[in-house]
């Protein structure tokens, strides 16, 4: 579904990626590792329309869509969750949703998704009407994603969706990921717990310095020693 082919991209003077290849299949969750500055939100960013490649190419559904704006990206299919806790906080919980949306309004069955997200996250359908500010940090991330479902993505990536959450919540929100890939939904994922992100992965890249060093099935990676000592304390 998804092909990356060789992307290079800079922040000015500074190489961000090099040469960076990656694949995500339909009805696949992949991952992408590496330590803080790798390259994983850059290549996330490229694949988004947020930073521009000076090099390489990006096909989606076969299609090459190297250097569209970001909204005719978006208008495809790929919708990115940013890391961070990017809402609209004093916009309603409902209000933010329907942004979401905002590319499909024309379409009255767009506003059909608020069933589907609040099927996924029924602690929003309860806050609906509340300020999205006053919302934990838990629900703010479900917030987010519930937001990037209302647009009807044919791919999701998520950018760091642990961040700063408990165990417990970590456990209830890759549930609640896992249950939006079993609807069709296919992932790439970056995420700093490796081990999670390998569990729910069916394969995974690790970036270093902007390239990749590894890739394989997430199971073959996750019993990989090098990958054991360097993400997963063992």
């Amino acid at each position: 579904m998804l092909e990356v082919h060789g992307i290079s991209a800079s922040y000015g003077a500074v190489r961000a990626l090099e040469n960076v290849s990656l694949e995500v299949a339909a009805g696949r969750i992949v991952c992408l590792l590496g330590a803080n500055g790798a390259g994983k939100t850059s290549t996330l960013n490229c694949i988004s329309g947020v930073v521009p490649v000076t090099g390489g190419r990006i096909r989606f559904d076969g299609e090459d869509i190297t250097g569209w704006p970001i909204d005719r990206i978006v208008a495809r299919g790929i919708v990115q969750v940013p890391e961070g806790r990017e809402i609209f906080p004093e916009l309603t919980v409902a209000d933010n949703l329907l942004l979401g949306a905002w590319l499909r309004r024309r379409d009255r069955a767009a506003l059909r998704g608020f069933d589907r997200v609040y099927d996924y996250f029924p602690r929003l359908e309860e806050r609906a009407q509340q300020a999205a500010g006053t919302l934990s940090g838990g629900e703010q991330q479900m917030l987010m994603i519930g937001r990037a479902l209302m647009s009807q993505p044919k791919l999701l990536l998520l950018d760091e969706p642990s961040l700063g959450l408990s165990p417990i919540l970590v456990q209830q929100l890759f549930a609640i990921i896992a249950r939006v890939h079993a609807d069709g939904i296919p992932i790439l994922l970056v995420e700093q717990n490796a081990a999670v992100a390998l569990a729910a992965s069916h394969h995974g890249y690790i970036l270093e310095n902007g390239e990749i060093r590894l890739h394989g099935p997430a199971k073959q990676l996750a019993d990989n020693p090098e990958v054991r000592a360097a993400y997963l304390g063992a």
